[in-house]
């Protein structure tokens, strides 16, 4: 049967308990969702700052679409740049001190596409063991050779490109990681990178709006970072994403950079949301303040038993092992009232499947502590 390949896929990863499917959230906010008409107390978003469905946020959408239009209607190099972009633009480089900035319509595409963009026989990539598919696709897509250093691992990295023949160098690594929930040591990253003449490339996805006094991410804690990207469908409650940079990578990467020059614009009214959302979240500190006091409240509540991976962030991976068992432990959640999922191979490696916490300023000390005993129970009793 022609493309018989696709029904065995899907039979193989079904026996594997890989398997993947949609489900359908019929409302949702950073603390609870609600699926075939049953609320659940929601520890699955990425609404980190709790700013989605922000009145101030809503506002703001509106204005700009009345303004400026829903959607750009051409690429930023055509007719589709306009007030919106620009204004946003400005507020993210004043914002994380940076010269340049480009907007994109996600993090898979900034990343993809500044990655490919320096994907050059005659350029190291050097990429964090535990870097989102992204980072990895894009620098795997042209002709850069790319190498993959362990983990956090800084010792291997500074000796892995000091035997390098090659003279450019591209060191790429996470604020946060999404999976883990640990942290980069950019300044370690920096010294490196000054080392060796290397460029430094964060992905900030996980970290923008959560760390620093201002929300500022890993711009916060180290300004010799050459490439920050960041997505605003997380911590800052809209879509997109940023690219910030200085003058020159910023002019090669809008000649170059492929998903910049042929996609779209993003919508307007979003780029002046989020510039309003960005504005929120730097003034707000009580809310990063919030979620710090619940994630140690968390981990304090956790048996000794279990098994979770060392996070100073939002983010909180409880490993469990086996497939099946991930499935099985997030179902049990479910019957409790609780949205957990379980994150599975490739997502992450093999033999560690997880429960991925992620706590919100949106959520309650009682809701943390409902959570950590049930998920005491439930992974307790299931060995």
């Amino acid at each position: 049967m022609s493309f018989g390949f696709i029904k065995q896929h899907l039979d193989g990863q079904k026996n594997k308990h890989l398997y993947r499917q949609r489900s359908l959230i019929e409302q949702q906010n950073a603390r609870f969702l609600q699926h075939d008409s049953k609320k659940y107390l929601n520890f699955s978003s990425n609404d980190y700052l709790g700013l989605n469905h922000h009145p101030e946020i809503n506002k703001a959408l509106a204005l700009g679409a009345e303004k400026y239009g829903t959607c750009a209607s051409a690429s930023s190099l055509i007719t589709g740049y306009n007030y919106a972009h620009q204004h946003l633009e400005n507020v993210i480089c004043q914002w994380l001190n940076k010269e340049r900035c480009l907007l994109f319509n996600s993090g898979f595409s900034a990343n993809f596409a500044t990655l490919n963009a320096f994907s050059k026989p005659n350029v190291s990539l050097w990429l964090d063991k535990l870097s989102h598919a992204s980072l990895i696709d894009g620098a795997l897509s042209d002709k850069g050779r790319v190498r993959r250093f362990l983990h956090n691992n800084y010792q291997q990295l500074a000796t892995l490109i000091s035997s390098s023949e090659l003279e450019d160098h591209l060191i790429v690594s996470e604020g946060v990681f999404s999976m883990d929930g640990d942290s980069a040591d950019v300044e370690q990253l920096a010294i490196i990178a000054q080392q060796h003449q290397a460029m430094l490339y964060i992905d900030d996805a996980h970290s923008i709006g959560v760390t620093g006094k201002e929300g500022q991410g890993s711009s916060s804690a180290n300004q010799n970072i050459d490439f920050v990207m960041a997505t605003f469908g997380k911590a800052l409650a809209t879509s997109g994403a940023l690219l910030a940079c200085n003058n020159t990578t910023y002019d090669y990467l809008v000649n170059v950079a492929r998903h910049y020059i042929y996609s779209t614009a993003m919508s307007p009214a979003i780029a002046w949301a989020t510039a309003k959302s960005i504005e929120i979240a730097q003034q707000e500190s009580w809310r990063r303040e919030k979620i710090a006091h619940l994630s140690q409240l968390f981990t304090a509540s956790l048996a000794p038993q279990i098994l979770m991976l060392p996070s100073t962030s939002s983010i909180h991976a409880i490993i469990v092992g086996k497939e099946q068992k991930a499935l099985s432990c997030a179902e049990e959640l479910k019957q409790q009232g609780i949205w957990l999922t379980a994150i599975r191979p490739p997502t992450v490696p093999k033999d560690t499947s997880r429960l991925r916490v992620t706590i919100t300023a949106s959520h309650k000390e009682s809701d943390i502590k409902h959570l950590a005993d049930c998920i005491n129970k439930v992974l307790l009793n299931n060995g």
